[in-house]
Formats: structure tokens, sequence, C-alpha cells
């Protein structure tokens, strides 16, 4: 399978088989994608085709067009290696689009205590097997309103990993707000990485990302975040916004993001059903626009020196997962499990609390093994609509739980999230190409 699509004048042909991508001329591009259509293309002389069939032909010799797609098996062990510990059901922020509640997750606001942490980190130890490296995300609400727990949970888990062979690596996310010297230097010296929130300029960010008064949050958290990756260094953070339908232009939050010396970004599409913030169908030729709007700018700086890492643009099509982990797709639910404060466990932090999802608790295990045997069965083959789709292979049939709170089951794509990352993924090969031929000059 090919896919032939274009970028303002820059036509390419991407062959899933091999992941190898290729720039060509109009016709040729226009003459595979009438074949792609099963239609007839007219508009190509007898010595015009005669050299594409014979670049076509060359190419096919190498293994780099129309290749068939390997055969990989899902690899998923049952051995669990991370976990996302909510750490704080609760949240000095209210922000509207927040999915989980405004940190409240649709129920009492409560920290996890010591020793439910403790028995967390038990529970990933004990449920492990012959896994080296393992991992744990401090999640809420906010994570930094209960920092001291943090800070015993990491000590005890060093010293559990040391008792059993174990290395943990420990990730944060958090609004920014409690940021002060302590804890950039706990997490500066603890945390494999660190995702902060930001939704971009300040009247954007303001408007959804409010205090418990009411007021914006831009001013309370813009140099913490900046002191903080300025004592940062080379370790791994990403500064990460939310774009809604009432900012269809992200693309220029994503700049104003970079430009306060921010290098590491992501910008993720609402998850949300309030109206007026909800991405619809409508938007999506909106939003494509301003992927490549995004893109063109991306590149302009990256040939200036000033380029940035944006998480999307991020296409790897020579390392990246094995093959077998790409069409493994998701490891929630089956080697990776949300921890409520009060113990519980469930598939990921985006089905956290849903009552139909809980699975058991850090101290008895897993005592709803059908869920888990859904989840471990799921994969690129089981999701139909994926056959035929280009970036199969790429986006590995998308995020669990957006398809089942859009579409009713895990296994059926969310097709908004799907035009998104397509569009994602072809802003991305184009950047790897003219990034590919800028160092070639």
């Amino acid at each position: 399978m090919i896919h032939v699509f274009s970028y303002h004048d820059k036509q390419y042909i991407y062959d899933v088989g091999s992941g190898s991508l290729h720039e060509c001329d109009e016709k040729t591009a226009a003459y595979l994608k009438a074949q792609e259509e099963g239609v007839e293309y007219t508009s190509v002389s007898d010595e015009e085709l005669k050299e594409i069939l014979a670049d076509v032909d060359g190419l096919k010799a190498q293994g780099l067009l129309y290749a068939d797609e390997v055969k990989a098996y899902p690899v998923k062990s049952g051995l669990v290696k991370a976990l996302c510990i909510h750490i704080c059901h609760d949240c000095n922020f209210r922000c509207r689009y927040c999915f989980a509640d405004e940190g409240a997750y649709h129920a009492k606001r409560e920290s996890m205590s010591l020793e439910t942490a403790k028995a967390a980190v038990d529970f990933l130890i004990e449920n492990s097997g012959n896994r080296k490296v393992l991992e744990m995300d401090f999640f809420g609400g906010e994570p930094l309103m209960n920092f001291s727990v943090i800070k015993e949970t990491v000590a005890y888990a060093k010293k559990r990993g040391e008792e059993t062979g174990k290395k943990f690596l420990f990730t944060t996310t958090t609004n920014a707000l409690l940021l002060n010297e302590e804890i950039i230097e706990f997490f500066n010296a603890e945390m494999e990485n660190v995702v902060l929130s930001l939704d971009g300029r300040p009247e954007v960010h303001d408007a959804i990302r409010k205090s418990i008064n009411g007021k914006g949050t831009y001013a309370l958290i813009i140099d913490k975040i900046k002191k903080f990756v300025q004592l940062r260094g080379d370790k791994s953070y990403y500064v990460r916004g939310t774009f809604t339908a009432k900012n269809l232009d992200f693309g220029k939050d994503v700049l104003f993001i970079a430009d306060q010396g921010f290098d590491s970004i992501s910008m993720e599409p609402v998850v949300t059903e309030i109206e007026d913030l909800q991405i619809r169908e409508e938007h999506l030729p909106r939003i494509k626009e301003e992927y490549e709007n995004l893109c063109d700018e991306y590149l302009k700086r990256y040939a200036e020196g000033k380029g940035f890492n944006f998480f999307h643009f991020n296409v790897d099509l020579e390392g990246g997962p094995c093959l077998s982990k790409r069409v493994s797709a998701c490891g929630a639910g089956n080697e990776y499990f949300s921890v409520l404060p009060n113990g519980d466990l469930y598939p990921c932090h985006q089905f956290a609390a849903d009552k139909e999802f809980y699975m058991g608790d850090v101290w008895q295990g897993i005592v709803k093994p059908e869920i888990r045997e859904k989840f471990k069965n799921s994969c690129l083959f089981t999701r139909k609509k994926c056959e035929n789709c280009f970036a199969k292979f790429i986006c590995s049939g998308g995020c669990n739980a957006n398809n089942y709170h859009y579409c009713g089951d895990i296994d059926t794509p969310y097709e908004m999230t799907c035009e998104m990352m397509k569009k994602r993924i072809e802003c991305g090969m184009h950047a790897l190409a003219v990034k590919k031929a800028l160092k070639e000059d």
C-alpha cells in the first residue's frame, strides 16, 4: 500500500510496507494516486509513462515501493511496566476543559496517602516479572499539592528497586503554580521527564486555565516555568498546551511558547463535550490549514538555526519502536494502570473513576481479569478501520479512551482524531524531507 500526498508544491509517496518516503514530480504523483483509486489517468504521454514505470519498477526492485507489509505479532507480555499515580485528586486551577472534573474525577477531592503510594510501588514490582526498568508518572489533579508524598514515594521506590534489581523512571505533569526552588531541584535530580501545562498566548491561556477565584493564571506561572527550564539543563521536559475551538490558530500559540525560550513543545486537541470549546468536523479544514502554517514556520526557524522540538512533527521512519511494539497499540489496562488516591486500579487516567472499568486495587491486585483480557487482546489488527490507513504503523490505532468515549469501543478509532493525526503525519514527513535536504546542502 502507498500513500500519495502533496504539501504545497512538493509531491510525496509514502510506502507503508517499507516505511520509505519518496519525493516525485506532479505527473508521477497523479498517476500513482489514480492507480490507487482505480481510475484512469490520461494526462501523460507514452514516453512519460514509460519513465514513470521505470522509476516505479526500480524502487519496487529495491523493496522501497509496493513492499509487502511485514507480519508482526503484538508484544503484550501481561507484565506490568508502568503506573500512573493519581497522587492528588484536587487542583488549584479550575480549567474549563478538564476531563478530570477540575481534578476531582467526579468524586471527592482527596490526596493519596504514603501507605497507598508504597503499596502501589510494591504492586508494580510484584507484577513486573523480569522487567528491569519500571515507570511511575505522578499525576492529578495537581500533583504538587501532595509533594511531600511524591518525595517519600520516590525514595521508597528507589530503595525497593535496589533491593529487587529494578530501576525506576519517574515523571510528573504539573500546572507549575507551586513550583519553587526545592521542587525544581528535586525534579531535576529525580524526574526523567516533566510536563508543564501552558496553553500559549496569555489571552488564550487565561480564557480557559483559571484559578479557583476565576482569574487567569498565565502571569502566575510563566516565570516559574522559565526558571525551571533554565535550570533543567539537557534533561527531558515538555511544555504542553491544549487547543480548543476558541483558538483554531493554535500554531500561533506553539510559536509563542517557543518564543519564551521553550524548545520542547506539545499542543493537543481538546477532548471535551463543552459546546463552545469542542472541536467539531467543520473545524477540520481550518485545523489542517493551521498545521501547515505551523509546519512552514517550524521549518523556517529550523533553517535559521532557531529550531525547536514539536512533538507531533516527530516522525521517525528509520528508527523508533520496533514493528511488534507499533502493532501492539497502547499498553493501558494490561501493562500500564492508573492508581487512584484510594488505591483502586483503572486502565489509564482517562478511564479513572469510571466504575465500568474498575479492575481491582494495589493490595489485592486485578480482580476483573476479563477487563484486562479485553485490553490485552486489543491491537492494531483488531481495529478494522485501520486496515487500509497509511498511518496505521505510525499511530497504532489511536487512543483507547478516545475510541471508547466517542465510539463506544476501544477498537473503533475516533475519526476526528484520525483526520488530525493523518495531517500531522503528512506535515511531519514533509518536515523530515526538508530537514534531510538542508543537512545535505
